[in-house]
């Protein structure tokens, strides 16, 4: 496991509470390893939104702002399911084939791969499906979106019971996108992005 991957583990598991700083000198000193692996550690995890850094200052743990991030998620829904009719349009069945592999990589990684495994077969998953859309503004703007808010890493999948949620949610869009089922597709990315907390 890179020490990228057991940074990220630390976080999800509340080792390193969101806010806190990160101090280099005790991340060596925990992880064994040199100031230069660190470094690139914690600029890998800052581009992956899970940690910030601030010049002068050092890295700290992203601290999601509830308000921010509640915006975003209703844009994101406006946007998303207004893409679904293009979605629909433009899913033929090798296009299907290749978002169904993105699912079942990201069912695999679950199971046998780090949490940035998972995240980044996360984000394949999502990209493939958004990419059907004929407006490409509209695929920037979404994307542009979900880098503003915290990442996966940082709190949407708190528990396992959450991926595995996200799992079944993927393969029940598959599969209202081959029923070319255009409303129930809209339901499933909108309770996708809320992410329901009694799940």
């Amino acid at each position: 496991m890179s020490v990228a991957d057991l940074i990220a583990r630390d976080v999800r598991a509340g080792t390193f509470a969101p806010g806190s700083w990160l101090k280099q000198i005790d991340l060596e000193h925990r992880y064994r390893c040199g100031r230069s692996d660190i470094r690139r550690a914690l600029d890998y995890l800052a581009q992956k939104r899970l940690v910030q850094h601030v010049p002068n200052r050092g890295y700290h743990v992203v601290l999601p702002d509830s308000d921010q991030t509640a915006h975003i998620l209703e844009l994101r829904i406006i946007l998303e399911t207004a893409a679904v009719d293009s979605i629909v349009a433009n899913a033929t069945p090798d296009a299907i084939m290749r978002i169904d592999a993105q699912a079942c990589r990201f069912d695999e990684m679950i199971l046998n791969g780090t949490i940035l495994d998972q995240y980044e077969a996360n984000l394949a998953f999502h990209r493939d499906l958004l990419s059907l859309c004929s407006n490409p503004e509209l695929f920037s703007l979404v994307t542009d979106l979900r880098s503003r808010t915290s990442s996966a890493l940082a709190g949407q999948w708190s528990t396992r019971a959450r991926v595995e949620q996200s799992s079944r949610e993927h393969h029940e869009m598959i599969k209202a996108l081959e029923a070319r089922d255009v409303q129930q597709l809209k339901d499933i990315i909108t309770r996708h992005i809320l992410q329901p907390k009694d799940r």
